[in-house]
């Protein structure tokens, strides 16, 4: 998550969803902003803590820790926009992510269909970078009434299209986004990773994404909503 004061917006991260890219390029000046050095200095006094003094927005915390936690009228005010990814692709990426940054987290599972039933398998113990991955993404985007409150959603599949209209909703020029992260040892079409058994153990299981964000299996049937 990414709040400027300055600039009236917050920035809902969901993981693998070009967020790393999105955050840079944001962050870029940011030391100029008066609003920068405090908040700064209150995310250190968190990380010394060990984040036991509440006083930093998680990376990846959901729109409902900053709509509780700040201002009414100030959270109001706020531009408030994600990112979403085709619930397939992001299961593929993470896969690889994981494989290439953390492979101790596979659990002992190389293939990404064993490693995909074994994360979404709800007996699994926790763990963080692997939780993050299956997470639905509508969480990260209503609140305790279960009610949509961010004002954009732009899509990783167009995501320097939708990037340049947050910004513009922002009232910034867009900047350029770098590539963070780029999987080059993965499959450009995630369909080839999957069987219908696969495919069909992520459709259930990010049920409410598909349904509210119009996600297919098919590309081709992407239903742009936001």
């Amino acid at each position: 998550m990414l709040l400027s004061v300055k600039h009236r917006f917050l920035f809902i991260h969901i993981a693998k969803t070009g967020g790393t890219s999105v955050r840079a390029a944001l962050q870029r000046g940011r030391w100029r902003d008066p609003w920068y050095w405090p908040m700064f200095l209150c995310s250190r006094l968190s990380h010394l803590s060990g984040h036991r003094i509440a006083t930093k927005l998680p990376r990846h915390a959901k729109v409902v820790a900053a709509k509780e936690l700040l201002p009414r009228e100030f959270f109001d005010q706020l531009f408030k926009f994600a990112f979403v990814r085709n619930p397939w692709d992001l299961q593929v990426s993470s896969f690889h992510h994981i494989r290439r940054e953390r492979p101790h987290y596979l659990g002992g599972h190389q293939d990404f269909e064993d490693f995909l039933r074994w994360k979404l398998d709800p007996a699994r113990p926790y763990q963080y970078h692997i939780d993050t991955s299956i997470e639905r993404q509508t969480d990260y985007l209503i609140d305790l009434s279960g009610r949509v409150v961010v004002d954009f959603i732009g899509r990783y599949e167009q995501l320097g299209e939708d990037f340049a209209e947050a910004c513009r909703r922002i009232g910034i020029p867009a900047p350029a986004l770098p590539h963070q992260r780029q999987a080059r040892d993965r499959e450009k079409d995630y369909r080839s990773y999957f069987t219908d058994d696969t495919a069909a153990l992520v459709a259930r299981h990010f049920a409410r994404d598909i349904e509210i964000l119009g996600y297919r299996f098919d590309p081709e049937a992407v239903d742009p909503r936001s």
